[in-house]
């Protein structure tokens, strides 16, 4: 080729027609001969502007729930599982689920993330020579229902619990895998894509229950802590102890805490070591790019990326995106948080200063509207917006259902939003928890968290009355130790040992704990 020849691309691409198989050869005749070629592979303003019809988004081969972001059970049809007469195999109906005759496939879902949950397996082993810890416990459950949660309602099962449970996060559920424990005798009430009345209703079905009263209960966002509270208040002060482990939920346990309305004793999992320093940072780290490669399709090589929060979340998302060549930038309310942030290499900004040359903006904060209607606005075209902080107010979705802005759904939990302009941003998961709504989570760093609840909620069972009172606590150091401990097998790690001398000379005991309360690791 002549060092002369050049191929003049035009400033966008779009969905053109392609060229002819006898125009490409053409042009590579030409470039071999050095001649020049100009490509024009912009479509005209009318074709690039027009927006699908409802009708066509319906015959798209993504509308049709078939993508490979949903579950195979997507593809049944729309009746929803509370108006379907459903058994399992032992002729039990004590459950609601999209399809029970999807157990097997649910169960192998199940026994995959067993083989990278060796705290929880280690839990059960446990169990069988011990008095089952859970005995006569009677636990609510309100969390994702994915397989490594199955893996965690098993093994309090296998502790002696009897447990119901709902879902905290209306598309986080994998059918299957609730199809699976339906059949294996769990009463479970959860389906991806239920509506918000669904959502509450499938709570209170696990509260309210004829000839059974919840003694524990263990949350994730606090939902089923709050309407146990408000609809069944006493029942609620029957409850000896629950468990949160989401920022959002501790926020709201501290509140009814200060203003005296916490009745019962409360464990805050989110912020004992075991889950800060590994779900949400190692989760966070591999799952973001899972989520986002599955929905979009994404280069991370070179887009402008807003990080909103730089917490333990934020923290993985950042550094995730950062390995693959993005141009990360953070936003940040904390300056220690800021000055960490700046210190690993990213500019802190603030959100209006370059929200309308960002390519990709991830919301880590447990706020509410971080990103706002003006903000959307001022974004550019094909900006992809989701949200990693557990609730769904980070973004402010109800500001785009507008006549002004039309949806169009592009796959499962992907939606183009539309302003009269032309102008398209790509919305996951309707502003929800995007790794667990869009994709998968590593099961070995859910196992960690899994175990730092299922000892939390062992704690408060069998503590004595009086060792807790109406207040939240963090789990002792001791467990979270332990926690670490359980795990450790699985990468062929060795402790060191302290001498006599030396545990003297530190004032520690030999077996832990090995860190004082304070520690900040």
């Amino acid at each position: 080729m002549s060092s002369s020849s050049s191929i003049q691309l035009m400033p966008m691409l779009s969905r053109g027609r392609r060229p002819s198989a006898a125009v490409v050869e053409a042009d590579f005749a030409a470039l071999r001969q050095g001649k020049d070629i100009k490509l024009n592979l912009m479509p005209n303003r009318a074709t690039r502007l027009r927006g699908r019809s409802s009708s066509d988004a319906s015959n798209d081969s993504y509308s049709s729930g078939a993508s490979y972001t949903g579950s195979s059970s997507d593809e049944e049809d729309d009746i929803n599982p509370r108006d379907k007469q459903q058994k399992n195999s032992k002729g039990s109906s004590d459950f609601c689920v999209k399809n029970i005759d999807h157990a097997a496939f649910g169960r192998r879902e199940i026994e995959i993330a067993e083989q990278e949950m060796p705290g929880l397996m280690a839990l059960r082993k446990r169990a069988e020579s011990d008095k089952p810890p859970l005995q006569g416990a009677k636990l609510i459950g309100c969390t994702h229902i994915t397989a490594q949660t199955a893996v965690l309602i098993e093994t309090l099962v296998h502790l002696g619990a009897s447990v119901r449970w709902a879902a905290c996060n209306i598309y986080s559920t994998q059918n299957e895998v609730a199809s699976a424990l339906a059949e294996a005798g769990t009463p479970i009430f959860a389906w991806k894509g239920e509506t918000e009345e669904d959502f509450w209703w499938s709570i209170d079905k696990c509260i309210n229950s004829d000839g059974w009263q919840p003694n524990m209960i263990l949350d994730d966002g606090g939902d089923a802590t709050h309407l146990m509270l408000k609809r069944y208040p006493a029942l609620f002060n029957m409850v000896k102890g629950l468990v949160e482990e989401s920022v959002t939920g501790v926020h709201r346990l501290y509140q009814l805490s200060k203003s005296g309305k916490l009745t019962v004793p409360a464990m805050n999992v989110n912020d004992s070591v075991t889950k800060t320093k590994f779900d949400n940072l190692y989760n966070c780290r591999e799952s973001i790019l899972d989520a986002l490669k599955r929905t979009t399709d994404i280069m991370f090589g070179g887009k402008q990326v807003l990080v909103c929060g730089y917490g333990e979340v934020g923290k993985g998302v950042s550094s995730a995106l950062k390995g693959l060549g993005a141009i990360v930038m953070v936003t940040e309310i904390d300056p220690i948080c800021a000055l960490q942030a700046s210190m690993d290499g990213f500019r802190v900004v603030r959100i209006d200063e370059v929200v309308k040359n960002i390519d990709l903006l991830i919301t880590c904060t447990g706020n509410k509207n971080v990103v706002t209607r003006g903000h959307m606005d001022r974004m550019k075209t094909g900006c992809i917006v989701c949200n990693m902080g557990h609730s769904n107010t980070e973004i402010d979705v109800n500001s785009l259902r507008t006549p002004d802005l039309t949806w169009e759904k592009v796959r499962s939990q992907v939606d183009h939003i539309i302003w009269p302009d032309g102008k398209r941003i790509i919305l996951l998961a309707e502003g929800r928890l995007v790794n667990l709504s869009c994709s998968s989570v590593p099961s070995f760093v859910v196992s960690i968290t899994a175990v730092t609840q299922a000892l939390a909620l062992i704690e408060l069972y069998n503590a004595p009355n009086g060792r807790y009172k109406q207040d939240v606590y963090l789990l002792p150091k001791k467990m979270d130790e332990y926690v670490a401990l359980l795990h450790l097998p699985t990468f062929d790690a060795h402790l060191t040992e302290l001498s006599d001398e030396q545990a003297k000379y530190l004032g520690l005991s030999k077996t832990g704990p090995f860190k004082p309360n304070y520690y900040r690791y």
